[in-house]
């Protein structure tokens, strides 16, 4: 065969696509495992629980598939309004994708939330494969134990032993995943990565670096919306944004002594939003008290979730 017959063979090769969603208990490492498959950062990290509230989509390319993973949030008994939101968007988003990819913490194992997780996917028709994540932290003879209970309650169509952060078995996981779906044109164009508008994604740096910096002192209660977005003649961009708390006690929390807790966190998200969108930004943060606000219509729409009754 000539270089031009294979070109031509490479370049009519079938095309293949689909939706992978990823689910698990808080703090498993989806969003981790997200942005190394994705190979860029489209969802926010931090160590406090559920910090993804909406599905998240990353858009990845492995041979001739495009993987549209879905990062949903992190599956746990709901206490109020904004949990059972976060909890049915997660299933929904299972129930809605060709795959479902379950991520398990190694070193918890099956406790918990994971317990309840594997119960409820019993129901779910959709192919599914096992991640074990972390597993350079636990022992090989665990890491056994763990894939045959988890198989025996659920079965799984294959399992994976990967971490997240280091990328190790993840090189596997794509390749079954590409092969995986089913033949069809892809979904989004070839450079996409995302399919969160840039406003939402700036919120989204934000909220995390006001997590990053604060999760020890501020409750779960704040939410961050990108209120004005200006594109100047400079090139440049200026960005506003609102971090809404419930009580005037948060809003000195996240203002800190002499604004020092706000200044941190705007550097750091101006550095990351400007990376991102490869131009100059200028990002000024307000903090505003909104009490209930995890009980207004309004901040859920915003947010990408449906308002429970």
């Amino acid at each position: 065969m000539t270089d031009k017959e294979q070109d031509t063979g490479a370049a009519t090769a079938a095309t293949r696509s689909g939706f992978v969603a990823l689910i698990g208990a808080t703090n498993a490492g989806k969003s981790t495992l997200v942005n190394h498959l994705v190979g860029a950062k489209v969802s926010i990290v931090s160590h406090k629980v559920q910090t993804t509230r909406a599905i998240i989509r990353g858009i990845a390319i492995h041979d001739n598939t495009q993987i549209v993973f879905m990062d949903t949030p992190g599956i746990f008994k709901p206490r109020r309004r904004l949990d059972r939101a976060m909890v049915t968007t997660a299933w929904g988003g299972a129930k809605d994708a060709d795959l479902i990819m379950l991520l398990i913490d190694s070193e918890r194992g099956l406790k918990g939330d994971a317990e309840t997780i594997l119960d409820g996917l019993k129901d779910v028709p959709q192919p599914k494969i096992l991640v074990l994540n972390k597993i350079d932290r636990v022992r090989p003879e665990d890491l056994l134990k763990l894939a045959a209970a988890a198989n025996e309650a659920v079965p799984f169509e294959r399992t994976f032993m990967i971490s997240a952060l280091t990328g190790s078995g993840c090189r596997d996981l794509m390749d079954y995943l590409a092969a995986a779906l089913p033949e069809g044109p892809w979904y989004y164009p070839e450079d996409q990565i995302s399919d969160l508008p840039m406003r939402q994604l700036a919120a989204e740096i934000t909220r995390e670096k006001l997590f990053l910096r604060l999760h020890q002192e501020l409750p779960y209660a704040s939410h961050v919306e990108t209120e004005k977005w200006e594109e100047r003649k400079d090139g440049s961009v200026r960005i506003e944004q609102v971090i809404y708390v419930e009580r005037d006690s948060q809003k000195k929390i996240a203002l800190g002594k002499g604004g020092e807790a706000i200044k941190a966190i705007s550097t750091a998200a101006r550095k990351e939003i400007s990376e991102i969108l490869e131009q100059p930004v200028h990002l000024f943060l307000f903090v505003k008290v909104r009490e209930h606000w995890g009980d207004d219509p309004e901040r859920f729409r915003e947010m990408g979730l449906d308002f429970p009754k």
